[in-house]
């Protein structure tokens, strides 16, 4: 398994927007990319404003394209200041 972990900045009194307009694109599979069988998790901090977002992939290729995909989405998140790649060696998902 492999990990995208992008980190997002913005405004701690928007999170709740960001938050929905993501949680809106996911639950009306209206993502303007496709990332196949990934899982994505949300991780907030609400004191900065900060965001983590983990997609997690079954493969490095398919996090690659996924990679692909989501730097030419519209970033619903937040500002977008780093992406990082991890392989996972465990997971309990």
């Amino acid at each position: 398994m492999w990990a995208r972990v992008a980190r997002f900045e913005g405004d701690p009194a928007d999170v709740d927007a960001r938050v929905g307009r993501m949680r809106a694109a996911l639950d009306g599979d209206k993502l303007p990319f496709d990332i196949g069988d990934a899982k994505l998790l949300m991780l907030v901090d609400r004191e900065s404003g900060g965001m983590l977002g983990v997609t997690l992939f079954e493969s490095e290729e398919a996090m690659r394209r996924g990679d692909e995909a989501m730097n030419a989405g519209p970033g619903e998140a937040g500002a977008r200041s780093s992406v990082e790649f991890y392989e996972v060696p465990i997971h309990t998902l």
